[in-house]
Formats: structure tokens, C-alpha cells, sequence
């Protein structure tokens, strides 16, 4: 497995990502969304197109399932705790309302990518530089470039299409530290009677998540999900494509350690830092899955927006799909 590597085995990541494609100062030296660029009013329009039957999926797992929630090795599921409930008014040191009324208040404690969400460009980096740039001392005390907000102002709306890897190779769900490639795209995409076009935002299927369901413990034990694995031909190919949003249903979008060299998350480096496509992690694809095998539409408008947190590396997000 890629995280048995010796740390000093591993190369620097500048140095793996040698001769990869680079989109900083693309949109200017003030840009903060990246390749979100590329979802102009045409491309919105070209997605609205898709709907056929006003069909409306939500892809966003529930926070604070009983079932437990999977959140990336060292960081904790949400806590929502109740503040005001109809115990409150128990006690006669309770507020009282002219016309009598009672309400309920609470609150949530939760890791900002801690759920289905979006990362702010800015949330990952190497050797000191962030997306377009900028100084990684800009994140000090919260991310001054870069952060959420921008993506949350800005909503990200499109043409969405939906690759089923798992249904594509025939399993329940992918395999602990399975890879596929752009050209596995491709081809799922062709099985399923569609073409990746260029801008269209990329939604990969695993049902990865259904093994912490099962069993969490085994789920995080020698921790590797599959996903999408680096090579030079795979980050070209999402420059020329253009692709904005890559948007899965896996903890970190891509398979965890580069099987050949053990370098860690390496396309959060070379699509997000360097190229500023924005990453959509642990969404709930089961309803969306169901849905275009039954119908055959593989392709639909995709409209999200995370919540506008100041200074936020992260924010949690509903994505909706309208068929």
C-alpha cells in the first residue's frame, strides 16, 4: 500500500508535479474561483437544457446520521446540541413571550469539511503557495485569499453528469485503494451513452462510503479510498477539458496515496492549487445513481452553493440535480 513508504522515499510534491499544467494568473492576479471561470451563462443555460421532467435530487448526507457520520481519519463528526427546547419552560426563570409562545434553539460544533462540502481553493498547498499564487501565510488565523466565500457568492451552476464507476464495473461499491484514470471516465461515461464535454462538472460514483456503514472500524483501518490516481495525462485532460467542479462521493476525491510513490492527495495539489478545480467531497450519490439507471439520463443541470463563511478553508453544501 502507497502509505507503507518510507517518508524519505517519498518525492517533494513540486517535484512530482514537474511539467504538470497551471492556470494561476489565467483569470488575473485577484482571482479566487479557479475554474469555476469556465461555468460562464452559457454553460448554465446548457445545463438547464437537461431538464426534462423536473425531476429534483439532493446529494448531501445527512449531518448527524445515527448511523454515524464519515469524516476524514483525526477529525470528529458534528455535534449539534439543543439549547432551547420545550423543557425550558419548566422552570419559571423562562422567557416569556406575549401570546404565550415556546420555540426550540440549537446549535452545531462541526469541522467545516466535516460533511458533504466544498474546500476554498485555498485549503490545500505546497511550498508556501496557495491557488493563483498567493503566500500561504495568507491562511494564518483564516484564510484571507482563496477562502469560501468567494465560491459561495459566487455558486456554481452548470451542466452535471453523473460516472457510475461502481455500476460502470459491475460492484456494490469500489474496492479499498482501487484506482481508475481519465480514460476509465471516458469509457463509463460512453457505456452509459454519454460524452464528457468540455466544462461539464464531473460527478464520480464509488459507494466508497457504504463500507463505514458496514464497518467503521475496518473502514478506517490501513485508511485508502479509491478514486482517481495522478498522472500528467489526468491533469492535462481536465485542463482541456476545462472541467470547473469535480464533485464525489468519497472523503477526498481522489485515491488517498499515489500507488507508485506514496505522495499523499497529490490531484488536491495538481486540479485544486494549481489548476483551481473546485472539489466537492462526501456526497451521497445513492438517489442520483438509482435514478439514471432507471431513466437512462445521465446528464443534468447541477446548481450548488456553500455557505458564504468568512475566512472559511471549507463549507458544507446541499448540491441539488435537477433532472
Amino acid at each position: 500500500m502507497g502509505h507503507h513508504h518510507h517518508e524519505h522515499d517519498v518525492p517533494a510534491m513540486a517535484e512530482f508535479l514537474k511539467d504538470t499544467p497551471n492556470n494561476w494568473g489565467r483569470w488575473g492576479p485577484d482571482d479566487e474561483v479557479g475554474s469555476l471561470n469556465y461555468l460562464t451563462p452559457e454553460q448554465v443555460l446548457r445545463g438547464v437544457k437537461h431538464i426534462r421532467k423536473g425531476e429534483v435530487i439532493t446529494l448531501q448526507r445527512l449531518i448527524g446520521d445515527p448511523k454515524g457520520d464519515p469524516v476524514w481519519p483525526g477529525r470528529e463528526p458534528a455535534v449539534r446540541s439543543m439549547v432551547m427546547d420545550e423543557s425550558t419552560w419548566d422552570t419559571d426563570d423562562a422567557p416569556q413571550f406575549p401570546g404565550g409562545l415556546h420555540y426550540a434553539d440549537d446549535k452545531i460544533d462541526a469541522f467545516l469539511q466535516g460533511s458533504t462540502q466544498y474546500d476554498a481553493l485555498g485549503h490545500v498547498w505546497y511550498d508556501g503557495k496557495i491557488w493563483n499564487g498567493y503566500d500561504a501565510r495568507t491562511t494564518v488565523g483564516g484564510l484571507d485569499k482563496a477562502s469560501v466565500e468567494p465560491l459561495g457568492e459566487r455558486g456554481i451552476v452548470g451542466r452535471g453528469v453523473l460516472l457510475d464507476m461502481a455500476r460502470h464495473r459491475g460492484k456494490t461499491s469500489l474496492d479499498k485503494a482501487e484506482t481508475f484514470t481519465h480514460e476509465d471516465l471516458e469509457a463509463c461515461a460512453k457505456a452509459q451513452g454519454i460524452t464528457i464535454e468540455p466544462s461539464d462538472i464531473l460527478i464520480v460514483r464509488t459507494n466508497f462510503l457504504a463500507r463505514f456503514f458496514e464497518d467503521p472500524k475496518a473502514f478506517y483501518t490501513d485508511f485508502c479510498e479509491p478514486g482517481l490516481c495522478f498522472s500528467k495525462e489526468l491533469v492535462q485532460w481536465f485542463h482541456d477539458k476545462q472541467i470547473p467542479n469535480l464533485v464525489t462521493d468519497t472523503i477526498a476525491n481522489e485515491v488517498t496515496y499515489d500507488p507508485a510513490t506514496g505522495v499523499a492527495l497529490p490531484l488536491h495539489c495538481a486540479l485544486m492549487r494549481n489548476l483551481g478545480v473546485t472539489l466537492t467531497e462526501i456526497c451521497d450519490l445513492e438517489r442520483l445513481a438509482e435514478s439514471c439507471a432507471k431513466d437512462g439520463q445521465y446528464a443534468f443541470l447541477y446548481v450548488a452553493a456553500p455557505l458564504k463563511i468568512h475566512r472559511a478553508s471549507g463549507s458544507p453544501v446541499n448540491p441539488v440535480v435537477i433532472k
